[in-house]
């Protein structure tokens, strides 16, 4: 959450753990489009599109130069999810596993 907000931490994570909810009720690809577009900017989804695209491409072992070629995602930002891949939180990780055939 954004450090100007004044909202009580115990509100804050009332609404990180509904986020979460919202997220998990979704049944379809189409439903999580829909939901996806109504909750963030054109921007933020962008954003989120360009994280998950380069994971196959790390994946894959391609350097990262070549990856902002195919991809024109930032240098920057294919290290973050490098990182985040390796030493994260185990997100990737899991969702990798989960739809590999």
């Amino acid at each position: 959450m954004k450090a100007h907000r004044q909202q009580p931490a115990r509100l804050a994570a009332r609404a990180e753990k509904g986020l979460y909810r919202a997220l998990l009720s979704l049944r379809t690809e189409d439903e999580c489009q829909q939901f996806l577009n109504d909750l963030c900017t054109p921007a933020e989804l962008e954003a989120l599109i360009d994280r998950w695209a380069v994971v196959e491409y790390l994946q894959d072992g391609l350097p990262y130069r070549r990856i902002h070629e195919l991809t024109g995602v930032s240098v920057t930002t294919i290290g973050r999810v490098a990182r985040f891949l390796t030493a994260g939180n185990g997100g990737y990780q899991t969702v990798l596993k989960r739809l590999a055939p």
